[in-house]
């Protein structure tokens, strides 16, 4: 079977997208003081910065044919039809195929956090949530450096950004609403992402993107804290019909990220047709299980900023199979750092052992005749 060529990332003249963003630069000249939990969390902010050329090994083989070691279950064509007319090498095709667009997501999605981040250095009445946002800025710029040099150097492929995830950051920049960037990015994109980032961190047996993985968690475990934080404090003291405008919101952009989860691309550029896509991804006992963890990152901070209405509550009902809704999110962000510390001193180890390795042997060689 012939396989067509995945979607370009649009070329020259359709690069760009430009949307005309809402709100006004707000300053603020009260430059002492501020919310100690959020000066904390921009202190940590600042000593957690690192450098994705030296903290990453770049040079860590991947199998561009199962960039991920996906198992044949968790790809939607598996056990249809049209799996059994593919071939081994289309097959392996299909799974590079996954991982970039999988990953072009996830490069679309921080670049989305990048700007978002800047958006609330720019509106945000507080001067504490100015300084963490702008450490955020830096945080998200680092993640788009490492999908992209991913996706270019071990997969030479990449797919355009997903239309719901567009629509999604599309209504979350054209808000004039200060705090519409922190609910769409903090809680909703960046939420949902932390589920999936986790998901294929811990069970891809490939060690450079599960580092990857893995060191970008550690940043959007702070991310999620100051969302919670900001929101918490603001919804607070909104009314009831503002709270109802902002769960509304919610339950759109919930809509939009479960839907974003098809990768109906993928199976198009496979020749099946869309409706057949469709159909085939809805029907993916592995993608269903996954919808069922899907928003555990996003619902226990949805209730912890006051946006947990019967409304909301039925709404994930409905788009998660009732699951998502026990998680302790402060345990999973808490081990989401205990894994890339762990990741990171099983590095260094093996680093020292190699350096002490070297240094036997050239004493060895010193000591023959």
């Amino acid at each position: 079977m012939e396989t067509p060529a995945p979607r370009p990332v649009p070329g020259p003249g359709t690069s760009r997208w430009t949307v005309p963003a809402g709100g006004t630069a707000d300053f603020t000249w009260e430059y002492d003081g501020g919310r100690e939990r959020l000066l904390a969390l921009y202190q940590r902010g600042k000593d957690r910065q690192w450098d994705a050329v030296r903290r990453i090994d770049w040079g860590l083989e991947v199998d561009p044919a199962d960039p991920l070691g996906t198992p044949d279950e968790a790809l939607p064509l598996h056990g249809t039809s049209y799996w059994d007319r593919l071939g081994p090498a289309d097959r392996r095709e299909l799974r590079r195929h996954y991982a970039a667009w999988q990953f072009s997501q996830f490069l679309h999605g921080e670049q989305g956090a990048m700007i978002c981040s800047a958006r609330i250095v720019q509106s945000a009445p507080d001067l504490d949530a100015k300084f963490y946002a702008a450490t955020q800025t830096m945080d998200e710029a680092r993640h788009v450096e490492v999908f992209s040099r991913f996706l270019s150097e071990k997969l030479a492929m990449s797919y355009p950004i997903n239309d719901s995830l567009r629509s999604l950051l599309d209504d979350t920049l054209r808000d004039s609403r200060w705090d519409m960037p922190y609910l769409g990015m903090q809680v909703l994109i960046e939420g949902l992402a932390l589920t999936a980032f986790g998901l294929l961190r811990d069970t891809t047996t490939e060690p450079l993107p599960r580092r990857l993985l893995a060191y970008v968690m550690q940043d959007e475990a702070r991310h999620v804290a100051f969302g919670r934080m900001a929101l918490r404090d603001h919804y607070r003291q909104l009314g009831s019909t503002e709270l109802a405008e902002r769960e509304e919101f919610v339950i759109e952009g919930c809509h939009l990220m479960r839907d974003r989860l098809r990768g109906t691309e993928v199976l198009e550029n496979f020749g099946v047709p869309r409706t057949t896509a469709v159909r085939i991804t809805e029907e993916s006992g592995y993608l269903r299980l996954f919808r069922r963890t899907l928003f555990s990152r996003i619902v226990p901070c949805l209730r912890d900023v006051g946006l947990w209405s019967p409304e909301v509550q039925e709404a994930f009902a409905a788009l998660c199979d009732g699951g998502g809704q026990e998680t302790d999110l402060d345990r999973l962000l808490h081990r989401d750092e205990e894994i890339a510390e762990r990741l990171d001193a099983e590095r260094f180890a093996a680093e020292e052992r190699a350096r002490a390795e070297e240094v036997t042997d050239m004493i060895s060689l010193g000591g023959e005749d």
